[in-house]
This record gives C-alpha cells, sequence and structure tokens, in this order.
C-alpha cells in the first residue's frame, strides 16, 4: 500500500477529526466508571476505547457508501474518497468489514452478554446511514447508535443491563439529537434541494429552541438517574459546566449560520468530557 492510498484510507475514516470519535467515547467511559463505581481496570478501558474508535471509523466506511450519490451534492462532503471516485465502493467496505472484524475481536475478550449485545449494537448503526431516506429525524436512529455504548459497558462490568443504564442512554439519545441537529443545520440547504431528510429540516424554525431543549433534557435526565452522585459535589460541577457550554452554544447558532453551527457540533465533545469528569471525580479513579 503506498502513502497516498493509506493516506486515503485515513481520510475515509475521518483520522483528523477526532471529535466524532470522542463524542462516543465519553458517554462509554461514564458508563464504565457507573457500572465498577470507579475505575474499571485496564482491560475493560482498552477494549472499549479502541473499540470505538473502530467502530466508529467502520461506521465512517459504511456512511459514506450509502449516502456517496447524495454527498457529491453537498460542498462540504463533495471530496470525500467514496464520493469522489479516490477510494472505491469495494475499497471502503472492505476496510469498514475489517475495522468492524477488530472491533468485535475485542468484545469476544469480554463476557456473554457483551457479545450478544454487540449483534444489535452493529445492526443499528447498519441501519443509521439509509433512516435519513424513511424517517423525518433520522438523528435519532444515530442517538441510540451512538449511546450503545453505555449499556454495552454496564453488560462488560456486571454481566446485566440495569435500568439505569438504558435510561441513560435515553438521556445520551438527545444530546446526540442536539448536536446532530446543529451538525444537520449547516447543510440543511443542499439537504433541501437533494430531498434528504433531517431533524434540521423537519424542525424547521422551532430548530434553535429544540436544540436547548434536548441539551436540557440530556442532562435532566443523567441528573436525575445519578442523583446520588450529587453529594459530593463534583457531577453537580461536572453538569454545570457541560450545561454552560450548552448556553454557548446557543450564542453559536441563534443566527443559523454555516460556521457556527459547525463550530457548535465540533465542540460539543467538550460537553461530554464535563458529565465524564463529574463522573468520574464523584465514584473515584
Amino acid at each position: 500500500m503506498t502513502a497516498g492510498r493509506f493516506s486515503l484510507y485515513l481520510d475515509l475514516i475521518r483520522w483528523s477529526r477526532p471529535a466524532g470519535w470522542l463524542l462516543l467515547l465519553w458517554p462509554t467511559w461514564s458508563a464504565l466508571w457507573l457500572a465498577q463505581g470507579g475505575f474499571p481496570g485496564w482491560h475493560l478501558l482498552v477494549v472499549f476505547t479502541l473499540g470505538t474508535v473502530l467502530m466508529r471509523s467502520a461506521g465512517c466506511c459504511i456512511n459514506d457508501v450509502a449516502d456517496r450519490a447524495f454527498d457529491r451534492h453537498v460542498k462540504r462532503t463533495a471530496e470525500r474518497p467514496v464520493t469522489s471516485g479516490k477510494v472505491s465502493v469495494r475499497e471502503a467496505l472492505t476496510l469498514g468489514a475489517v475495522l468492524a472484524v477488530l472491533a468485535f475481536g475485542l468484545v469476544l475478550t469480554t463476557n456473554t452478554v457483551t457479545i450478544a449485545w454487540s449483534f444489535a449494537a452493529l445492526a443499528v448503526a447498519l441501519v443509521y446511514p439509509y433512516a435519513k431516506r424513511f424517517i423525518a429525524m433520522p438523528q435519532a436512529v444515530l442517538g441510540v447508535a451512538f449511546s450503545f455504548g453505555i449499556p454495552m459497558a454496564f453488560a462488560a462490568v456486571r454481566s446485566e443491563i440495569p435500568l439505569e443504564a438504558w435510561l441513560l442512554l435515553l438521556g445520551n439519545l438527545f444530546w446526540v439529537l442536539a448536536y446532530d441537529t446543529e451538525y444537520a443545520m449547516v447543510d440543511r440547504d443542499d439537504d433541501l434541494r437533494i430531498g434528504i431528510q433531517t431533524s434540521a429540516i423537519t424542525l424547521g424554525r422551532f430548530d434553535v429552541a429544540a436544540i436547548m431543549l434536548f441539551y436540557a433534557l440530556y442532562l435532566g435526565v443523567w441528573a436525575g438517574v445519578l442523583a446520588r452522585l450529587a453529594t459530593n459535589g463534583y457531577f453537580l460541577a461536572g453538569l454545570a459546566l457541560a450545561a454552560a457550554q450548552a448556553v454557548w452554544h446557543f450564542f453559536l447558532i441563534r443566527k443559523r449560520s454555516r460556521d457556527g453551527c459547525f463550530k457548535a457540533f465540533r465542540l460539543n465533545h467538550w460537553v461530554g468530557l464535563a458529565v465524564f469528569a463529574g463522573v468520574a471525580f464523584s465514584v473515584g479513579f
């Protein structure tokens, strides 16, 4: 493989844009710390960290193949490797399959409950790229996909998934709706022209208000489910920092400029980091 080809593959999996996998990593790490009641051990930390990066990268391959006919009509995505023809569909699918198999190999080092649920996680990841053709708010499907690390983390630690994990998934889904609607606002004009359905289009003039509601629901659900952590103050401090960032995002997106909306989306991983820090300092390292 030439250096140029390797560079194209790195571009395909968005290697230079780590914000995507950080959005998955922080809630997954939060779940690991919560399930264990502290540091989850190096084995599970490595498994879920590498697994998150690998599956997000595989998802990029699948998404770019599914969206190649649409992406060529959107200025921001027209030069993606598959869309531009620099990487073939077969190459992209092969790379995605290899990355997914590597991730599954990591899952095999856990337990049977986690292995079983990994198939459900994979199914949701495969469905999402096509959801925008049939669902008015495909970001909800992405929300499930990007939140599935939470129940899997509990499964890996406890060999079961308690109600708490599913409620945290629900709360995290609202966060995904918030930041991916910001992302969809960037391409709204192009998406309207080519006929793609997104939450930014569905919500229309209520998009900014809905995003702020989604942030509030995310933080509210996590605060309610994890109320027991409020006693030492660290968790509340993490939530407060996350809420402050959400307010900042309001000022970035309120005029609906492409640059402002894209900046808000790119900075969302700091929201997740604030919540994770609150969780980790509360339960202990």
